[in-house]
């Protein structure tokens, strides 16, 4: 039911009401006050005579002070309902008219997507989908919001998705892959009806719950998505060790791996150059880019010097040798103790990867339950103070609204100079203001449900990197075939970089600036996402 459908039913239920209270106060001081019996159905005409201002005076005068401060109420509130039905029916009717018609089916679908429904972080997908040229369809059941989203230029049919019709609306017997983003119970029931109709339809389900995941599965999901679990883990992983273990990293092939290094706080990296690091020296990786708070530079000048906070984008061989070799190699600082503010999903996933390591943590939430030490306002001092954030080396943030995530943020920093903080957000653009905040990370939770999302629908597509901030994705670039990197300038371009090449089944990743791409050979990038969506509008 959506807003308009709502609101009718409430003005209607509140007019009958109203009329059904009237008559029988009206037809009581008839008969007690003046004297003058009226049945049931006179006084029903009488007020709807009153209330449709087509009768007045039928039974005039009245002798009481009581019957004339009724007929009084009758009249206004009659007055009160005909102003009431203008925004309730004549407006919409007008806006209806005058609007653009959200179309309630397409026929013509075929080899798209069904994104049922709209959410904040559906941007994320959309955006992944348009990038690869994929053709989607978001089914919305909500009149005002279809319509919102049809105006600014999405493809979208109003029809329920957890409904047979619905997805017969948007074609789903045609469909490459079904995504139920709406809530667990809600998802489970559409998973149920698109598996009705076409049981070789992909459907993947995204919940809230990770206990609910089993249970999408029974429904026929083909694949569940977690992505508060994967936030969790991305940000315990990320600045609780100085670099990305082997099996955390994006691999291309057996000869390309990808991860971020992060650079904590006492590290000896920390105040040094990029050249000056010499990575590449002591463990044979080269840096391909750089976080420098919310803004991804890629190349990275020699001279910039890497802070603490910083997010280097590292590739290395074919081997694991090279990672293991910069763990133990780089001095980093005393492994102490990590505070978790939050224990909803993100902050139980970020515990369980804590869990997995030799690092103590303790964890703060403001209702006490299984693995909480400290009760309590994660935005107040004294907490804060008892939860011993102040000798704390690493600090997550996984509270589950923004605002108090940066207000944490503010205070974990003032209490804690030299703590590295770890912070998730809801939306993405939430995490420039994060960073201001005093925190060394930020990841949102849009950006990694969306990439899960399509990294799941998207099969033949290598969508990687997921639960970071950068995206590594290997791809076909014809726009490519015949230039050499220099002659295509594709750092200057899209601010994204050619790591790799897949040739003939081997990846080549001794890329110099003449290096030449030829036909049928595919390109593994590395980029934000605004980056990668140029890249394919440029190349691919």
């Amino acid at each position: 039911m959506d807003r308009w459908q709502r609101r009718t039913l409430y003005y209607t239920s509140f007019l009958l009401l109203s009329v059904f209270v009237f008559t029988f106060l009206y037809r009581n001081g008839m008969t007690n006050l003046e004297g003058d019996p009226r049945t049931y159905i006179e006084a029903l005409q009488f007020v709807v005579e009153t209330y449709t201002t087509t009768g007045y005076g039928s039974d005039s005068p009245w002798h009481t002070t009581y019957m004339n401060l009724l007929v009084i109420v009758i009249d206004i509130a009659g007055t009160v309902m005909i102003f009431l039905a203008l925004p309730v029916f004549f407006f919409p009717a007008i806006e209806n008219i005058l609007s653009t018609t959200v179309p309630t089916s397409d026929d013509e679908l075929n080899d798209h997507i069904i994104v049922a429904t709209h959410t904040p972080r559906s941007d994320v997908l959309v955006s992944e989908l348009e990038s690869h040229g994929v053709d989607y369809v978001i089914a919305e059941p909500d009149r005002e919001k279809a319509t919102e989203l049809y105006e600014d230029g999405y493809p979208v049919v109003r029809a329920p998705p957890d409904t047979f019709e619905g997805l017969r609306a948007v074609n789903v017997e045609e469909a490459r892959a079904v995504v139920a983003d709406v809530t667990d119970r809600v998802d489970a029931s559409i998973v149920l009806t698109a598996k009705e109709i076409d049981d070789s339809v992909r459907v993947v389900s995204v919940v809230e719950k990770p206990e609910y995941a089993d249970y999408h599965k029974l429904a026929g999901a083909d694949e569940v998505l977690s992505p508060r679990g994967i936030l969790g883990e991305s940000l315990a992983r990320t600045v609780t060790r100085v670099t990305t273990d082997v099996e955390d990293a994006a691999t291309v092939g057996e000869e390309l791996r990808v991860f971020e290094l992060y650079v904590p706080h006492g590290s000896d990296l920390a105040g040094k150059t990029v050249e000056g690091m010499g990575l590449r020296e002591r463990a044979a990786v080269n840096v391909i880019g750089a976080w420098f708070d919310d803004e991804f530079v890629s190349p990275v000048p020699p001279e910039s010097v890497v802070e603490s906070g910083t997010v280097l984008l590292v590739t290395s061989g074919d081997g694991s040798e090279e990672i293991e070799e910069l763990s133990s190699d780089v001095e980093s600082v005393e492994r102490g103790d990590v505070v978790v503010l939050g224990h909803g999903e993100v902050g139980k996933s970020a515990a369980r990867k804590l869990d997995e390591t030799d690092r103590g943590y303790r964890v703060v939430d403001v209702e006490d339950g299984p693995n909480v030490d400290v009760v309590g306002d994660a935005t107040d001092p004294d907490t804060l103070a008892e939860a011993g954030v102040d000798e704390a080396d690493v600090v997550i943030l996984a509270l589950p609204d923004d605002a108090t995530t940066e207000f944490a943020a503010l205070i974990t920093r003032d209490v804690n100079q030299n703590a590295d903080i770890a912070a998730r957000t809801t939306t993405q653009e939430s995490v420039p203001k994060m960073y201001a905040a005093g925190a060394d990370y930020a990841l949102s939770l849009e950006k990694v449900s969306g990439r899960m999302i399509a990294s799941a629908v998207l099969e033949a597509e290598e969508v990687v990197s997921t639960g970071t901030n950068v995206n590594v994705v290997e791809t076909e670039a014809p726009g490519l075939v015949g230039d050499t990197l220099a002659e295509a300038r594709v750092r200057d371009r899209t601010g994204c970089t050619v790591i790799g090449v897949r040739r003939d089944g081997d990846v080549l990743t001794d890329l110099g600036p003449d290096f030449e791409i030829r036909e049928g050979d595919d390109v593994v990038i590395a980029g934000t996402d605004e980056g990668k969506a140029r890249f394919f509008e440029e190349f691919g």
